[in-house]
């Protein structure tokens, strides 16, 4: 998500909960980052999000998330929601590696010449709206709305762990956050795996 032209941006949220609750926040901030880039765009259906944390744009990726916690023991008092998007230019395919989503820009998807500072507003304003929604309802109603919005739901993908691969149907995301398949041995829960398409 590097190079000039392109939001490098992190939220810094004091939070009071167990890590695994805390995770929930990328879930957030993925749905957040969903309605920006469709409010700014005006192209929601251009527009899908990849299990745990990446947001795709006809496919290929223009936004990741990444997540980090800090605090004392089991619980968390501080998570930082890092957020990259591609408005201006996407990384060279020949720097990632040969199995990853291809990347995306904004600007080369829509002709869009769309500063960070002018699509920083849209952002925190999805962003504001959709963690006031998780601290009153919880998490239900944004794994509803990433579930509207997810990439391969009821296709089959491949999960990367260290050293073994599950493959399997991609059926729905859990109240805990994990990604759950249908393979050939039973239905698996996997709350942390690569996945390819």
């Amino acid at each position: 998500m590097g190079g000039a032209g392109n939001l490098a941006a992190s939220l810094v949220l004091p939070v009071d909960a167990p890590a695994s609750a805390a995770a929930l926040r990328s879930f957030v901030a993925a749905v957040a980052l969903h309605d920006a880039l469709s409010d700014v765009t005006g192209r929601p259906d251009a527009f899908s999000l990849k299990w745990p944390n990446d947001c795709l744009l006809n496919g290929r990726k223009v936004a990741g998330i990444l997540l980090e916690g800090t605090g004392q023991g089991p619980r968390l008092d501080r998570v930082v929601i890092g957020i990259g998007v591609n408005l201006a230019s996407a990384p060279a395919r020949s720097t990632l590696e040969p199995a990853a989503v291809p990347p995306a820009s904004v600007a080369e998807a829509f002709g869009l010449a769309l500063a960070p500072e002018d699509f920083l507003p849209y952002l925190a304003r999805a962003l504001a709206a959709r963690e006031e929604s998780f601290r009153t309802e919880g998490f239900e109603p944004v794994r509803t709305a990433w579930l509207s919005r997810a990439a391969r739901l009821g296709t089959e993908i491949v999960a990367r762990l260290p050293g073994r691969e599950i493959r399997g149907v991609f059926e729905t995301v859990d109240a805990d956050g994990a990604i759950v398949l249908n393979t050939a041995t039973g239905t698996q829960r996997l709350a942390a795996a690569e996945i390819f398409f």
